[in-house]
């Protein structure tokens, strides 16, 4: 006797039940899409996402040939008990495996507020000025350089707000255009980032955990890849500035209300490098990046004289700093333990996926490379190409269809993330700041800023290929042979 649920099955889902989940999930990451581009709340967006992904994926299996679940041991639930196990991996696991992440952000987010407090890094920013004179192309180059150095370590939106409001009155007060004196500031920054410690355990954990792959470090990414992308997006972003500067009309309207004259005082020159000491420390020694980050916290507040009040005013200063810093990054820890449980559902969702794109994704490295490139713009206002964004539910696609090596895949979504969402992009919460600062209008922000993105972003991808690719690098060992 024919059962009724075989029946049911059969029937009304022709026994492929599996297609039809995969067209509504397809159907929900671009309603993702549209979500995060219109500019809603990130955490809410990916917790429903993560339910609604749940209830597909799981119900999904009532319905699905017997092919599809002998391919895919993940979606065999063991009755009843098999089903929680998964959930509360889902609820519970996935988001208490991101605790590495979570520290780092709030050790980094208080060294941040360290260099604001002592000085360090506006002393930075004064004494490149004083070296570039009155030549503003010169001044543009040099404070490029230092502002990504300075957020090789720094991060989140309190440090690049107290950096700008240093940064771009002084350009502005040489006669840079403002929207230029923005696209410089905010290109620099970007550049940085590709190799800050903070914003590289924040990225890797979408991908792999540190006991899945011990040697994917910081240091092997930087000498592999890191600096080729922070030196082609700091070049292109200077270059471009210098184009950009020459072809428009110096402007001196800032020069009044400038605060030039008022007399700030430096920190000791001697204090300068340490900005640099806990990315140098990670990428020389492997040494622990929260160690860095204490050894050079702490050296900053003595040696600039902010510890010289009693034991228990020091540590009042020391816990309002820290304080202050995670007040900075509060936004993104509700987004970070929300993430964890979409890419662990994504990992369930992936065969229905796989159903529906498996035989016209790209499976080659070069043709990956350049369909990223040529949808460098879907990286904008958090489009499904930025991993700040919905870029989270196309790496779950990408990562289980393709064979794709994790250092490949890493640098395939920073660029997005990095070079065009965090550089280039108005949703991004310092540059929103930095439009309402200088009044720029946003359109003129964007009229420099994509060129920048896609002339370096191609670059990148460039590198990408040639170092981290299995095919570049085979590529390039026949070359030179």
């Amino acid at each position: 006797m024919v059962s009724k649920k075989f029946l049911f099955k059969k029937t009304f889902f022709g026994g492929n039940m599996e297609y039809i989940i995969g067209i509504i999930l397809l159907l929900t990451f671009f309603g993702l899409a549209w979500y995060c581009i219109s500019g809603n709340n990130l955490m809410i967006g990916f917790l429903i996402i993560t339910i609604i992904w749940t209830v597909l994926s799981f119900g999904g299996t009532l319905g699905a040939s017997a092919d599809f679940l002998a391919q895919n041991e993940a979606l065999k639930f063991d009755g009843l008990k098999g089903v929680m196990a998964a959930l509360n991996k889902i609820f519970q696991s996935a988001p208490e495996g991101w605790g590495t992440t979570l520290v780092n952000v709030c050790w980094g987010a208080w060294f941040g507020r360290v260099l604001m407090e002592t000085g360090i890094a506006s002393t930075l920013i004064r004494k490149t000025v004083e070296l570039g004179g009155d030549k503003p192309m010169v001044t543009i180059t040099l404070l490029n350089i230092v502002t990504a150095i300075i957020f090789t370590a720094m991060t989140g939106a309190g440090p690049v707000i107290a950096i700008g409001v240093i940064v771009l009155p002084i350009l502005m007060s040489l006669g840079v255009p403002k929207a230029i004196a923005m696209f410089s500031f905010m290109g620099s920054v970007a550049a940085g980032i590709f190799i800050n410690p903070v914003n590289f355990a924040q990225y890797i954990a979408f991908f792999i955990t540190p006991e899945q792959m011990p040697e994917f470090t910081l240091g092997w990414y930087a000498t592999k890849w890191g600096y080729v992308a922070l030196i082609i997006l700091l070049v292109t972003t200077t270059i471009l500035s210098g184009i950009y500067l020459a072809k428009s009309k110096t402007s001196h309207a800032w020069a009044a209300t400038t605060n030039r004259g008022a007399q700030q005082k430096n920190a000791p020159f001697y204090t300068l490098i340490l900005p640099i000491v806990p990315v140098v420390l990670k990428i020389w020694l492997d040494f622990s990046v929260i160690g860095g980050f204490v050894i050079a916290g702490f050296a900053a507040l003595f040696l600039c004289g902010k510890m010289k009040g009693s034991f228990k005013e020091n540590c009042q200063l020391v816990n309002k700093l820290y304080y202050d810093g995670v007040v900075d990054t509060a936004p993104l820890v509700g987004f970070l333990l929300t993430l964890p449980m979409f890419n662990q559902v994504a990992s369930y969702a992936a065969p229905y996926f796989k159903v529906i794109l498996g035989e016209v994704f790209p499976k080659n490295e070069l043709v990956l490379c350049i369909m990223f490139a040529v949808l460098l713009c879907m990286g904008l206002f958090r489009g499904p190409m930025t991993l700040v964004g919905c870029g989270a539910a196309t790496l779950g696609v990408v990562m289980h269809i393709g064979d794709f090596s994790v250092p490949f895949l890493y640098a395939l979504f920073a660029i997005p993330t990095i070079t065009v969402n965090i550089g280039s992009c108005i949703t991004q919460s310092w540059v929103a700041w930095g439009l309402a600062y200088t009044k720029v209008e946003s359109k003129d922000f964007l009229k420099l800023s994509i060129p920048n993105a896609y002339f370096a972003g191609i670059l990148q991808y460039v590198a990408t290929f040639i170092l981290l690719g299995s095919l570049g690098t085979t590529w390039l060992m026949s070359a030179v042979k």
